[in-house]
C-alpha cells in the first residue's frame, strides 16, 4: 500500500492509523513527548543542558551494549542512562577553583563521562559480530521499530518518573531559584538534585527509543527553551513545555510516515521552528515593553 500526503487531512489521518507499528509509533511519542516536556523544563531552568546532553549520547552504548549481550534493548537504555544520572550526581555541585580563578570541574567530568561512554558503544558495536542494520536508528531514531511491549515499558517508566517528579517539583524549584537558602530553610538540595539527574535520565532513555540517541536534546530542551522565552510562570511554563513537545512529536512523526528521512530529523526541525517564532514573540514583547 503506498501512502501519499493529500488535501485531505481526514483520509491522510486514516494512513497513519492503518498500520499497527504507526500506532504504536504515536502512542510512544506521546509518552516520550509529555515526560521530556516537563522534565525539560527543569533542566533549562537549571542550566543542566550539558548534563541531558551527556545522559541522551549514554543512550547509545546502553542499547549497543543490550544488542550485544542479546537483551532488551529497552534495558540497556535505561540502565545506562540512569548509571550515567548517578555518576553524575555524584560529582560536586560547585567544584574546586582551577589556577586560572574558574570551576569547570564539573563539566569536564560530564565531558569526559560523555566521551568514556560514547567509547564503549563503540567497542559493543565492534564486538557485536551479527548484522547490526539498526545502528542508524540507534543514532537518529524511527517510527518503524517500536513494539507494543516498549510502549508499556514507557509508559509505566513515564508515569513513575512523572509521579516522583510531582513529589519534588516545589523543593526542586526553590533549590533551583536560591540553593542557599532552600538549604537553610531545611530542603535537602543534593538529594533532590540527585533526584531530578535521575529523572533526567529516565527522561533521555525513554526519548531515545523514539528520536535516536543523537537528537534526544529536540525534545528535552527546544520545548523547554521555547517555553520560557514565552512566560516565566513555572505552571504555565510545564504545561506549554508538554504541549509544544507532544505537538512537535506528532508533526515530526506524521511527516516522517510520509516521506524516506528519518523522525528524527523532522522532530528537530519543528522544534527548532518553534523555538525560532518564541524569539520573534520575545523580542517584540521586550520592544513594545
Amino acid at each position: 500500500m503506498a501512502v501519499h500526503l493529500s488535501w485531505d487531512l481526514g483520509w491522510d489521518v486514516r494512513q497513519l492509523l492503518a498500520f499497527p507499528f504507526m500506532v504504536n509509533a504515536l502512542r510512544a511519542g506521546t509518552i516520550v513527548a509529555v515526560v521530556a516536556g516537563a522534565i525539560g523544563y527543569f533542566m533549562v531552568l537549571r542550566r543542566e543542558s550539558f548534563a541531558g546532553h551527556t545522559l541522551a549520547l549514554i543512550g547509545f552504548p546502553g542499547a549497543a551494549g543490550a544488542t550485544w549481550l542479546g537483551i532488551n534493548e529497552s534495558a540497556g537504555f535505561f540502565g545506562f542512562c540512569v548509571a550515567g544520572a548517578l555518576v553524575i550526581a555524584a560529582l560536586p555541585a560547585q567544584g574546586r577553583a582551577n589556577p586560572l580563578g574558574g570551576y569547570g570541574e564539573r563539566s569536564a567530568v560530564i565531558g569526559t563521562v560523555q566521551a568514556f561512554a560514547l567509547a564503549c558503544g563503540l567497542l559493543f558495536v565492534t564486538l557485536y559480530h551479527g548484522l547490526l542494520s539498526g545502528l542508524n536508528d540507534l543514532l537518529f531514531g524511527t517510527i518503524i521499530g517500536i513494539t507494543s511491549r516498549q510502549v508499556v515499558t514507557l509508559l509505566v517508566a513515564g508515569v513513575a518518573a512523572l509521579a516522583v517528579l510531582a513529589v519534588i517539583a516545589r523543593p526542586l524549584l526553590f533549590a533551583t531559584v536560591d540553593a542557599d537558602v532552600a538549604r537553610a530553610r531545611g530542603v535537602r538540595v543534593r538529594l533532590v538534585g540527585a533526584a531530578f539527574l535521575v529523572l533526567l535520565g529516565v527522561a533521555a532513555a525513554g526519548t531515545s527509543q523514539v528520536t535516536g540517541t543523537l537528537l534526544v536534546f529536540a525534545l528535552l530542551v527546544a520545548p523547554a527553551a521555547t517555553a520560557v522565552r514565552i512566560t516565566a510562570r513555572p505552571v504555565a511554563g510545564v504545561v506549554l513545555s508538554v504541549v509544544i513537545a507532544v505537538v512537535v512529536t506528532w508533526l515530526g512523526e506524521g511527516v516522517a510516515y510520509f516521506s524516506p528521512y528519518p523522525i528524527g530529523f523532522w522532530v528537530t526541525t519543528f522544534a527548532f521552528g518553534f523555538f525560532l517564532l518564541a524569539g520573534g514573540y520575545r523580542a517584540l514583547a521586550d520592544r513594545r515593553g
